[in-house]
């Protein structure tokens, strides 16, 4: 059998995987088999590649909307999550003005 890179260096860094790494690859109910009987082997055998799980948050509907130039500017020049920014900050909103017409 022919000898092959190991797939980390002395600091831990993976390196760059070859088409013949892919090659080698088994599955996982192969390597590790102490898994399969538990309720994680369970789920990841009846999902296909890709496909994800039930979601555990509340779903969240896309839509479009227009915002004005200053307020993406602003929440966009906070970096990535910016749009995540932009819901807290109008359920702040909803949140004070609910308070505020139950008074």
């Amino acid at each position: 059998m022919k000898n092959h890179l190991p797939l980390t260096n002395e600091e831990g860094e993976v390196r760059e995987l070859a088409r013949e790494d892919f090659k080698r690859a088994r599955p996982a109910r192969e390597v590790l088999p102490e898994i399969l009987g538990t309720e994680l082997a369970a789920e990841l055998l009846k999902r296909k590649p890709g496909q994800r799980g039930a979601q555990k948050k509340p779903k969240k509907e896309p839509v479009t909307v227009r915002y004005s130039l200053d307020v993406l500017d602003y929440f966009r020049s906070t970096g990535p999550g910016w749009q995540t920014r932009i819901d807290a900050a109008l359920k702040d909103w909803v949140t004070q003005h609910r308070q505020g017409s139950e008074r």
